[in-house]
């Protein structure tokens, strides 16, 4: 979900603005807030991006972790929670649930995972367990390793080759943007984000695959299933969510 997924525009204007101290809470004519200059930057980054971390916002990576309980306490004023997963240095936010039930009125809006987005997010996070769990510090992957993981799941009646090339390669363009593949220097190659893993737990990733298996059409591998058989409500859940 999210107001304006991924887009940082008017954040480096704000960074870079002259005159303003980082300590003072007072910022403009008539302002009322009480969060400093720093803490306002990196609370409009939480509302703005799908996660933050240390190795992708590392100035507001710091100030979360020094102002927690204050960043915190302004999400949940907009009935937000703030998750933060110190081992991986990794931050991120969802919407709050009522007690009662029911939902909260929210800033959010639905922007789900396509099927393929999902499938690149599955094999990203597998890559990233194997190469931690083999004592790599870092793991990379390659572009068109992605692409032949996506193609796995095409089904052997399906037509619209060059239809489902686009939408495989737009996927790993959107994942890249939201910045769980960090570019290298190097063209078609990416080092995974250590947020892939707590932005796709264990739970969901149980149901997407179980979801991709047991479609109609599938095979024993759960390699042939159609774009429409994947039930939408699991693109909807938890790390989908934006603002």
């Amino acid at each position: 979900m999210s107001i304006d997924a991924d887009d940082s525009t008017g954040l480096d204007e704000l960074d870079g603005a002259t005159g303003l101290d980082d300590a003072s809470v007072s910022l403009f004519e008539g302002d009322e807030g009480g969060l400093e200059h720093a803490q306002r930057l990196a609370l409009l980054t939480l509302l703005k991006q799908r996660f933050i971390s240390a190795r992708t916002h590392p100035r507001d990576w710091k100030v979360l972790v020094e102002h927690e309980r204050t960043l915190r306490s302004r999400l949940n004023d907009l009935f937000l929670e703030l998750l933060v997963d110190r081992d991986r240095e990794v931050a991120w936010k969802r919407q709050a649930t009522p007690e009662t039930g029911g939902r909260f009125p929210t800033l959010l809006h639905d922007v789900p995972w396509s099927r393929e987005e999902t499938l690149v997010l599955v094999h990203l996070r597998d890559r990233l367990r194997a190469g931690f769990a083999s004592g790599e510090p870092r793991v990379f992957i390659d572009r068109d390793d992605i692409l032949d993981h996506i193609s796995s799941f095409r089904p052997s009646h399906a037509t619209d080759e060059s239809g489902d090339e686009r939408r495989a390669r737009n996927a790993v363009l959107s994942i890249a943007k939201a910045g769980l593949l960090i570019g290298t220097g190097t063209e078609d190659r990416y080092e995974i984000s250590e947020a892939v893993e707590p932005l796709m737990p264990l739970e969901l990733l149980n149901e997407l695959l179980d979801a991709l298996r047991n479609t109609n059409g599938s095979n024993a591998n759960g390699r042939d299933t159609t774009h429409d058989d994947i039930d939408d409500e699991l693109f909807d859940a938890e790390p989908e969510e934006q603002s």
